[in-house]
Order: C-alpha cells, then structure tokens, then sequence
C-alpha cells in the first residue's frame, strides 16, 4: 500500500538549512496498522505531510497504492488524495460555518462521483456510526473536541480512502475520550481492511499497532 525511497525533506531556515527527514525508506502493507513513533522534531509529521501528498519532498519517492504521487501534477495529485488519502490531525480543523452534516459531505461534494443525496446520506451514515447521528444539523462550536474529532474521523472516511492517516489524533483529549477515537480508527482498519498510519508520541497507543516505525533525527532507528 505504502512504499518510501530514500524520502528527503529540507527546509531553508536563516540559520541555515535543517534536514527533517534523511533518507528514510519504509514499506507500510495494504491493511496494516502501523506507528510512527518519536520526540518532538524527529521528523515524523514532516514525513507524514510527505505520505500524504501534502509537502513534497527535496528527495525521494512516495508510492501509494501504486501510485507515484510526486510524479503527478497539481490536479492529479489533489484528485488523488481527496479520494485516496484520508486525513486526521490533532485539531479537527472542521469549517466554522458549516453543520458537521455539511464538513462531512465536503470532500464527496468536490469529488463530484455522486449526487448530492447519496452524498449526505452516506454522511449522516459515517456520523451515526460514530456516534453523532443526533448532531447532524450540530455546527462544531455546538459539540465537544471529542465530538468534533469522530466528526473529522467520519470526513476523512467519506471518500473509502486506501490509506488512512492520523496525525497526533489525540494528543490534546483526555485519556476516556483518546480511548474512544482509538477504538473508532482500529475499528476502521480492522472492520475494513483501511490501511492505517498513526503519527504519535504515545507509546502505550503505538504498541497496539502491527509495525512500529521509531524515528530520531529524521531517520529510522532500531
């Protein structure tokens, strides 16, 4: 599903320039549930938004499922990765003006596969399933962070991504609720076989992950 060659980033800094990822290879199966481990500024969220198509690398290959994603252009690549790629960072970033209903449909909505109806219908099904069928009309201010984050879970779920990725997903919840959006991404990767990336500094949540990927200075180490 994921396959890293020799991934490079580097960043022009006043002082300089700094090396985030350096020379990273890693090979990630369809269906697995794997970690990426280590301290704030080994590298691992730059690798992430590398994985993800959203940072291009000074160097290297991203191949997901089968796809070279820096050799697309602009278009190809965010067509890619909205139907592809799902995405979950530590804020659930959910539009301000918009009812979950509607933060969820989104990504569908600018894909154009499928009308409207069946769109939201499959919206108001992700919610329910998380837990929030009684919030579809709820705008974000309205719920907890907790709430907002199943709602994120249900938006990057929309499309049936490939390739799921959480970015810190729980860093700023407390312990119950970080349980509760744990369950609900291995749900998603065991009940449907979604491929999962997990971005975190939490050991206990990494050690329930199939592989585990410690980085340090932008590396992988043992």
């Amino acid at each position: 599903m994921l396959s890293c060659r020799d991934l490079r980033k580097s960043y022009v800094t006043e002082r300089g320039a700094v090396t985030a990822v350096d020379g990273i290879d890693l090979d990630v199966e369809a269906g697995r549930f794997a970690a990426i481990i280590g301290r704030s500024g080994s590298g691992k969220s730059s690798l992430m938004a590398m994985i993800g198509g959203l940072s291009r690398p000074s160097g290297g290959t991203v191949t997901v499922d089968g796809t070279d994603l820096w050799s697309l252009g602009d278009d190809g690549l965010a067509g890619f990765r909205n139907g592809r790629i799902g995405f979950v960072f530590q804020f659930a970033s959910l539009l301000p003006t918009l009812r979950l209903v509607d933060n969820v449909a989104l990504p569908a909505m600018l894909g154009g596969t499928a009308v409207d109806a069946a769109i939201y219908g499959k919206a108001a099904t992700l919610l329910a399933r998380l837990g929030l069928g009684g919030h579809l009309d709820a705008y974000p201010s309205e719920v907890s962070a907790g709430e907002q984050r199943r709602a994120a879970i249900a938006r990057a779920l929309i499309n049936d991504p490939a390739l799921l990725l959480a970015d810190e997903p729980t860093s700023d919840l407390d312990e119950q609720t970080e349980i509760e959006i744990m369950d609900e991404l291995l749900a998603v990767n065991r009940e449907q076989g979604t491929t999962l990336l997990l971005v975190t500094h939490n050991l206990a949540l990494a050690e329930q992950a199939e592989q585990i990927v410690h980085i340090a200075g932008g590396r992988i180490v043992a």
